[in-house]
């Protein structure tokens, strides 16, 4: 394997990031990132990823691609992505272990960076 992965994808999560791309046909995949806003702090962003960008990673799972910006890599080291669909929501979901809060409404976060020792 080599490289560290930054994230992992349940299977739920890379089929619809294969749902995503099949009907973007210009979709690489998608971005994950994270933006300041929201009630605690930090929100995830995801985007459609037309393109690599310089110093992204990039996590594949069964033909599903994520680009993580390269500024979100250290709030997203060892988080698993999902995909749930309940009656309340559906969406992407972080289980995120540098996560040490969330507003109830669980779209935004408070986020600690993982020291730049544990990407080794």
């Amino acid at each position: 394997m080599g490289r560290f992965a930054v994230m992992t994808m349940t299977d739920a999560a890379a089929s619809r990031v294969r749902e995503i791309m099949s009907s973007n046909p210009e979709a690489l995949g998608i971005r994950v990132g994270v933006k300041k806003g929201g009630c605690a702090g930090m929100e995830y962003a995801i985007e459609l990823a037309s393109e690599p960008k310089p110093r992204e990673d990039m996590i594949e799972h069964d033909g599903a691609k994520v680009f993580v910006a390269p500024e979100a890599v250290l709030y997203l080291l060892g988080t698993q992505m999902d995909f749930e669909s309940t009656s309340l929501r559906t969406g992407f979901t972080f289980n995120n272990p540098n996560q040490t809060s969330a507003c109830g409404c669980g779209e935004s976060v408070e986020l600690t960076p993982a020291s730049a020792s544990a990407l080794g």
